[in-house]
């Protein structure tokens, strides 16, 4: 283990400094600075690691990240081992250290009783020194199998089961429709928390293995889903969920109300393009509402922010989440709390039991209010407007940011006639396989919107799944059996 009594001699967790926030504002830079020069914190807080008989942290990764071995290592400084042990399990800890939510520190053994141990903060620690020191390179496959797959997807499910194939030794194409690989992590996840050098260092590296790109190509229309498995021995689906929740209420179609992804993907194209977007949504001068509480709503509030909101106001329908974990809730699960994110910090106003009932014309086919209500919880569970408690609260801006329903499949079942769950899934096996021979699926597109830490590991599992079809066996880990079985008998 690291120092046998780190957690007793070092109780409390440290973390870097987040920039202040009258300077993050004025650019789109990360929030946080991740490398701080010495970090001595850092190996105190490595050393705080139990190294447990059961360690629980394992159970709360999906990708079974061997957190007390890399602990272990970065407390000792050696940071070539220590990357290697983190490269075993995750392809792309550049983007796990920095937005995931770390369900492995809520089951973190020490956070029975102390702060949990920072294992987000040592992950990317790890990954940033190996870019440093040079210690990322390509992995070349030692021999070609002849086997070529299609990819089509490039978010992190897509990147893993991509850089997984390919090292695996088959001939490996990835199919984005957007302009630039990355799916959500490019257009998705604004700057501040996800600076797109990580990705292109990585692409570099991708395709420095072998792995081929094509952006601008939309499979269903440009190519033909039955074209693409004719021209492929294998495909793996990767389209994420994409399919906006949309709030069907009086006066939907006014100019001003946009779902998050309208208003995020312009904001990120402007951001690396240094200049804004012709015809797309803007905060600057307007009051801004913005509709859900999650990591979403939170993209577009430090993105209003910077683009010069007058004001901005989150609403959720729910009520406030406890500060500390519920009874229901018990450790090592990983409870829902607030959260106070960097964007948080910098601004707007917080609203919760608060239920949209209306959005309201100025008479001119525009928005200039939402009429709101307070949250009632009927007796079946149901939340529902509180009759008599009606507002108006004045908005020249609204975005909903409620989650994604699915993924897109009119096209790829009208060509294909794949099998799509009741959910608008696309159904899969126990081994990722859909209902189609050579057709595998992967990340949201089978499990529904869920964290980028599962999407990983599944694009790592459904590479396996692909490269034992390929080839009557595989040696690629497996880590995680997907969430949603439904291909009928």
């Amino acid at each position: 283990m690291a120092d046998p009594r780190g957690f007793l001699k070092v109780r409390e967790r440290e973390l870097p400094p987040n920039r202040p926030v009258e300077v993050r504002l004025r650019d789109w830079r990360d929030t946080h600075e991740h490398r701080v020069e010495g970090q001595p914190f850092l190996k105190e807080q490595a050393g705080r690691c139990m190294d447990c008989g059961i360690p629980f942290c394992h159970q709360g990764c999906p990708l079974g990240n061997l957190i007390p071995e890399w602990n272990d290592l970065v407390w000792r400084g050696q940071w070539a081992d220590a990357i290697d042990s983190l490269h075993a399990t995750n392809n792309f800890p550049e983007f796990t250290g920095r937005v995931c939510p770390a369900p492995c520190e809520s089951s973190c053994v020490l956070g029975i009783n102390q702060p949990a141990v920072t294992i987000k903060n040592v992950e990317v620690s790890i990954i940033d020194e190996a870019f440093e020191r040079g210690l990322v390179q390509p992995v070349v496959p030692q021999r070609l199998t002849g086997s070529t797959v299609a990819v089509v997807g490039s978010g992190p499910a897509g990147l893993a089961a991509a850089q997984q194939l390919t090292r695996a030794g088959h001939t490996v194409v990835v199919y984005e429709r957007d302009d630039a690989v990355g799916g959500l992590l490019r257009y998705g996840i604004p700057d501040f928390k996800l600076e797109k050098v990580h990705i292109e260092r990585r692409l570099a590296q991708m395709e420095a293995e072998g792995t081929r790109f094509r952006t601008g190509v939309e499979i269903g229309k440009d190519i033909s889903w039955d074209a693409l498995r004719r021209r492929f021995d294998a495909v793996v689906v990767t389209t994420g969920a994409t399919v906006p929740r949309d709030l069907r209420l009086p006066g939907r179609e006014l100019a001003g109300v946009h779902f998050a992804m309208d208003f995020l993907t312009p904001a990120n194209k402007a951001a690396a393009a240094g200049h804004p977007v012709d015809g797309a949504p803007t905060a600057e001068g307007k009051h801004v509402i913005i509709i859900g509480g999650g990591d979403t709503g939170s993209d577009c509030l430090g993105t209003a922010l910077r683009q010069g909101a007058a004001s901005v106001t989150t609403l959720a329908i729910g009520k406030r989440p406890p500060t500390e974990r519920p009874a229901n809730q018990p450790w090592p699960t990983d409870p829902i709390l607030f959260e106070v994110s960097t964007s948080h910090e910098e601004g707007g106003e917080r609203t919760y039991l608060a239920s949209t009932v209306e959005f309201v014309d100025d008479g001119t086919g525009a928005l200039r209010a939402l009429k709101v209500a307070e949250t009632e919880y009927l007796p079946d569970g149901r939340r529902a407007p509180r009759s008599g408690t009606e507002r108006v609260i004045p908005a020249d801006l609204v975005l909903i940011a409620m989650g994604f329903t699915g993924p897109e499949t009119r096209l790829l079942e009208e060509q294909t006639g794949i099998e799509v769950t009741d959910r608008g899934l696309v159904a899969r096996s126990d081994d990722y396989a859909a209902s189609l021979p050579g057709v595998f699926v992967a990340g949201d597109a089978g499990r529904g919107q869920s964290l980028i830490v599962w999407a990983i590991a599944e694009g790592r599992a459904a590479a396996a799944a692909a490269d034992t079809y390929l080839q009557g066996g595989t040696e690629l880990p497996a880590p995680v059996r997907p969430r949603t079985v439904a291909l009928r008998a």
